[in-house]
């Protein structure tokens, strides 16, 4: 599948079954299909030039379950610093659902300082334990959400063509259709640095 996504892939360290049911059993949410096929297929990496997708791995440079939890602490505490004493924070969400962000497990990172996120709440929404979650986009501004796309492959294959605009806004050029994988050794080293 990945290879219909990717007109060059380099695979990195890729996630083991063992891996990935940890990582669930410790988010509280079964991982969706085309996410659970990535961790596999194409590992740890920058997917379309633009995406770090965090994966279930022994390394936390890159471990799903911790960047989720990092990831969060830093967004919330930021929105904290944002919002004044007597003024909320204010969100943009495409379909208006500010619910979403209490549902959301994040699980990657955009160069421009964005982050990616799936709505979860329990169970996928087709209810038979399997199938994906939406995938949506916070901007850098920390307000703006959009939807991404149905599927990990849909959103990647979507920030490749002009459907960008609606995802990461206006004056965006569609992204490359690129993957490249970063390689356990060098996400240890990464480890041993910090």
């Amino acid at each position: 599948m990945w290879d219909a996504v990717f007109a060059r892939l380099h695979p990195g360290a890729r996630s083991s079954e063992a891996e990935m049911a940890r990582a669930e059993a410790e988010l509280g949410f079964p991982l969706p299909d085309s996410y659970r096929s990535f961790c596999r297929d194409c590992g740890a990496g920058l997917a379309n030039g633009h995406f770090r997708i965090a994966t279930p791995l022994p390394y936390p440079a890159a471990d799903l379950a911790m960047r989720a939890v990092l990831i969060a602490d830093s967004v919330n505490a930021a929105i904290r610093a944002l919002a004044g004493a007597d003024v909320p924070h204010r969100f943009d969400i495409e379909d208006g659902d500010l619910t979403r962000l209490d549902r959301a497990c994040f699980f990657g990172e955009g160069e421009d300082g964005s982050f990616l996120f799936w709505d979860v709440q329990g169970a996928f929404p087709d209810g038979d334990g399997a199938g994906e979650y939406p995938v949506w986009v916070m901007a850098a501004d920390l307000e703006t959400v959009r939807f991404g796309g149905d599927s990990l492959d849909d959103l990647l294959r979507r920030t490749q063509g002009l459907a960008i605009l609606d995802i990461l806004g206006a004056g965006t050029a569609p992204l490359p259709s690129t993957f490249e994988g970063i390689e356990a050794a060098v996400l240890a080293r990464a480890g041993d640095l910090a």
